[in-house]
């Protein structure tokens, strides 16, 4: 069986993708083409607040490209080194939440404590910063996407606890998008497709509407 997996690339690049690795080990064949692109904005307001910490009661990271974008704002040497020296600390000293084992493993690669790798949904996070965190706390920092749901930040305003959010990449389908689906499905004949992201799915169906069906 073939597989097509419409999904981002693992993180990184290093290593296959986990779940063409674990179609492989069934016998399954897979093809992986990116649905997203990414484009990082606002990284000197981001590189600002990261710097500050005393203005905030901690993080929250709920996707590896908000992780990314604040490894972009430690590129320069002298801004590292104030981070591995001094501004870690103090950010380990208060809650850095996040979704997910990906971008626990990305936060951590920041030098910093994440809490609530295992909880793997926006919604099961939020609660867990609930039981944790008090109304009278500094705003939590939450540098997101343009395309977040607002499950978190709903949650977290509603219940008092105060939140500071920041946008830190816009989202936007893939450039290739349509070219590659139509190479695929030329070059393949599949008899099963695998879909990741399905909110974008309706994005793809349009872009290859002649190519197959749903």
């Amino acid at each position: 069986m073939h597989v097509l997996l419409l999904k981002e690339p693992r993180e990184g690049g290093s290593g296959p993708d986990p779940y063409i690795k674990e179609l492989a080990s069934r016998g399954h064949k897979a093809t992986l083409i990116p649905v997203l692109s990414f484009t990082f904005v606002s990284l000197n307001t981001l590189s600002d607040k990261l710097f500050q910490p005393e203005q905030h009661g901690g993080l929250i990271f709920t996707s590896p490209r908000a992780v990314e974008a604040v490894r972009m704002c430690l590129e320069d040497d002298e801004r590292r080194e104030q981070w591995n020296n001094d501004i870690k600390d103090k950010w380990n000293a208060k809650s850095i939440y996040v979704v997910g084992k990906a971008t626990a493993a990305l936060v951590e690669n920041l030098g910093l404590v994440p809490l609530g790798e295992d909880t793997g949904t926006a919604d099961v996070l939020s609660r867990l910063i609930l039981e944790r965190e008090d109304t009278n706390i500094l705003p939590l920092f939450f540098p997101c996407g343009s395309i977040k749901r607002e499950v978190l930040p709903t949650a977290l305003r509603e219940n008092g606890v105060p939140l500071d959010t920041l946008m830190v990449y816009q989202t936007a389908q893939h450039p290739d998008l349509e070219k590659n689906l139509k190479n695929h499905f030329t070059e393949q004949a599949l008899s099963t497709h695998r879909v990741f992201q399905p909110a974008l799915l309706s994005s793809a169906h349009r872009e290859s509407s002649s190519a197959w069906k749903l």
